[in-house]
């Protein structure tokens, strides 16, 4: 069974930092196209940021609305996706997910806010 399981988000004032993991299980990472995505409440998703396969390069990317603040990277030993939130504003408030869409396989989410 393919999982992936989030964790490393809190509370955090604006301007703080955060290091969200998603640890992979029945798979290997580097395999596979994996992304970051949040959702804030009572909103839709947004994507955030992705790493490719090895196949495809893997190429880091991230959403305009946190270049610069946000590093997404992958540690192939550990089978892990961290993604680094840097500066914090409170719109980065939401649920993360670690999602890889074609096979549709998703974590339980953890939680980010940004509040004073």
């Amino acid at each position: 069974e393919l999982q992936v399981v989030e964790s490393g988000g809190g509370l955090v004032q604006p301007g703080g930092s955060l290091t969200l993991s998603c640890v992979a299980s029945g798979f290997t990472l580097s395999t596979m196209t994996m992304s970051w995505v949040r959702q804030a409440a009572g909103k839709g998703l947004q994507w955030v940021a992705r790493v490719s396969s090895v196949n495809r390069g893997s190429r880091y990317t991230v959403a305009d609305s946190v270049k610069g603040r946000f590093t997404v990277s992958r540690d192939n030993a550990k089978n892990t996706l961290q993604l680094q939130m840097n500066n914090l504003k409170p719109e980065d408030t939401g649920v993360y997910y670690c999602v890889h869409f074609t096979q549709g396989v998703w974590g339980q989410g953890t939680h980010v806010a940004v509040s004073t």
